[in-house]
């Protein structure tokens, strides 16, 4: 019998009842930890921060209405305030026009962040609790994710630690947008695989163990048809996709390295060509509870809007983008956006209702209500042209657009181009808790600025995860490496489009891996005293303690507090960053 067998049978040694208490309270204490950092001032700024403005109220109409509606320009009868300032002042009831809004991601976020709004109401505080619990449930995930990779619960702590400490998550978590949680359910996703790879090895192995060695290491190996993990992973990826379609490439990429997992899974039971025969054996059960189990769980995310189909047919199937053509139609665009941009606060979905062509219908708009299976036949194939509808915005839509706070991809690991959502600027030295001399001002502001010794030191990691992975053939670095460009390299091909900074949220689990590991790796696997281990424990201490030292000197203008003009300069370090 084949070492690897032994090996695989217990990729994880037995933990003792102590072990296990300490490999869960140390998780738990930081993700209370971090759930407390996030809830200081979750209602300041009290306003709609940036693209609020749409999911929180896609949100509070999907919780009174059981989809999203358009809103009302006006709810209180006085045409000085906007809808917005009408919310913030109580008038949250009878502000929707009765039709369905062209929203451009799907639901299941804006469901999150209803549940919120149901248990604390239509404010700040409502809209963006659902954010906090994701960040602090991110952290939790992590610390034992870690923990499983390395055997080790203090390297699973100090992973949640730096994700804790990361401006970027920090803010996403105290705000009512749809990447924190597209980046909890990623990580959730992952942390399945993980648990996958190691159920499916020891599976392997015991069963092989219980076969004659000449029936074991041969032909196909012993099939595994059910693996639970992997089904749950489907479901975390469907639930990732129904906030965000971006998560369509990390689902591709890590399904490719699972089924590599797999193969080298029979490859150690002492299997011929386990690559090949893996696709057959390993490869099919995973398509199915990977990709088809997340399909069957994105669909079932539109629950909402396909009980309302009709409407969308009557009322949004003529909806149609144009698709820019010609470079002087692009840059006449652009002027007109430039001039505009300045008074918006959003990336996206305030361009829909000034571009539309009505001169085109889905088929089901004109068909005859169907009934039973054909209804519901009818209400997918609605779904079905709304997403094309939505992918012509994604793809051609915001072509000939710009935005102040866009910045190329290729760029978001070096924090070239961070993203305003909230300032209040001029603040009077007399104002209170402002302390500017006579002559000066002060300011407050959120900006979504990930914290720089986390995120430059993480390009160094992933750049020694490659080595690793390729050197040492260490497959931990390579989840990382892979998440990571997964996550990354897609939206080079929309740089011609204004994307932003944030979106790079998804990035950051697999970065804090690969310095976690990385950390591990100086510090080396042995306990006893040495100079290397000593050497890695600086090493990895000291820039835990950098990270922990960026995080408070960035605080306030994470968190919306009254700065002096000098005082806010000293933390903008970069003319790109204002």
């Amino acid at each position: 019998m084949p070492l690897g067998v032994e090996r695989a049978a217990s990729p994880i040694r037995r933990l003792s009842g102590r072990e296990r208490l300490v490999g869960w309270a140390g998780p738990i204490a930081l993700t209370l930890l971090a759930f407390g950092l996030r809830l200081v001032g979750l209602g300041n700024p009290h306003r709609f921060a940036f693209d609020e403005t749409y999911y929180a109220k896609d949100a509070w109409s999907l919780l009174n209405n059981g989809y999203v509606q358009t809103y009302l320009s006006d709810a209180d009868g006085k045409t000085k305030t906007d809808i917005n300032a009408d919310i913030l002042a109580g008038h949250s009831d009878k502000v929707w026009t009765g039709e369905p809004s062209l929203a451009v991601h799907p639901d299941v976020g804006k469901w999150l962040i209803a549940l919120g709004e149901k248990a604390f109401g239509m404010d700040p505080f409502g809209w963006r609790i659902a954010s906090a619990v994701a960040g602090a449930l991110m952290v939790l995930v992590m610390c034992r994710l870690v923990r499983r990779m390395t055997g080790s619960t203090t390297l699973g702590c100090i992973a949640g630690t730096l994700l804790m400490l990361d401006g970027l998550h920090f803010v996403l978590s105290r705000l009512a947008l749809l990447d924190i949680f597209l980046a909890l359910f990623l990580l959730c996703a992952v942390a399945c695989l993980v648990a996958d790879r190691d159920w499916h090895r020891a599976r392997l192995a015991r069963r092989a163990r219980r076969t004659d060695d000449g029936v074991a290491l041969t032909g196909w190996g012993p099939p595994v048809l059910f693996r639970p993990w992997l089904l749950a992973s489907g479901v975390c990826f469907g639930l990732a996709i129904g906030t965000k379609w971006t998560a369509l490439y990390p689902l591709a990429a890590l399904g490719v390295l699972c089924w590599i997992w797999s193969a080298g899974a029979r490859r150690s039971l002492g299997i011929r060509w386990p690559l090949v025969k893996g696709a057959i054996a390993d490869g099919i059960p995973a398509f199915l509870s990977l990709v088809v189990v997340a399909l069957l769980v994105y669909i079932a995310t539109w629950g909402g809007w396909l009980a309302h189909a009709k409407e969308y047919e009557e009322h949004l199937s003529s909806t149609q983008y144009r698709q820019y053509t010609g470079q002087g139609h692009c840059e006449k665009e652009k002027e007109k956006e430039k001039e505009k941009e300045k008074e918006k606060d959003s990336d996206d979905e305030h361009y829909v209702a000034e571009h539309l062509d009505t001169s085109k219908k889905w088929p089901t708009a004109s068909e005859k209500d169907a009934s039973g299976p054909g209804e519901a036949w009818q209400s997918l194939r609605s779904l079905w042209y709304y997403h094309q509808d939505v992918f012509t915005f994604h793809t051609h839509f915001l072509d000939c657009s710009t935005h102040f706070y866009e910045s190329k991809p290729s760029s978001w690991l070096l924090i070239n181009r961070p993203v305003g959502v909230a300032v209040t600027n001029d603040i009077s030295p007399d104002a209170p808790g402002c302390d500017a001399p006579a002559d000066s001002d002060c300011i407050k502001q959120v900006v979504l600025l990930p914290t720089p010794v986390l995120w430059w030191g993480g390009v160094l990691a992933l750049l020694f995860a490659v080595v690793m992975w390729i050197g040492a053939r260490d497959w931990r670095y390579g989840l990382a490496v892979v998440g990571a460009l997964s996550a990354w390299l897609p939206w080079m091909q929309y740089d011609d489009r204004p994307i932003f900074l944030f979106y790079a949220i998804a990035i950051l689990p697999f970065t804090v891996i690969a310095l976690t590991l990385t950390i591990g790796t100086l510090i080396g696997p042995s306990r006893a005293p040495s100079a290397r281990r000593t050497a890695g424990v600086v090493v990895g201490g000291a820039f835990v303690v950098l990270t922990l030292v960026n995080f408070a000197w960035f605080w306030p203008i994470w968190t919306n507090q009254m700065l002096t003009h000098s005082e806010w300069l000293d933390r903008i370090w970069f003319s790109r960053w204002v």
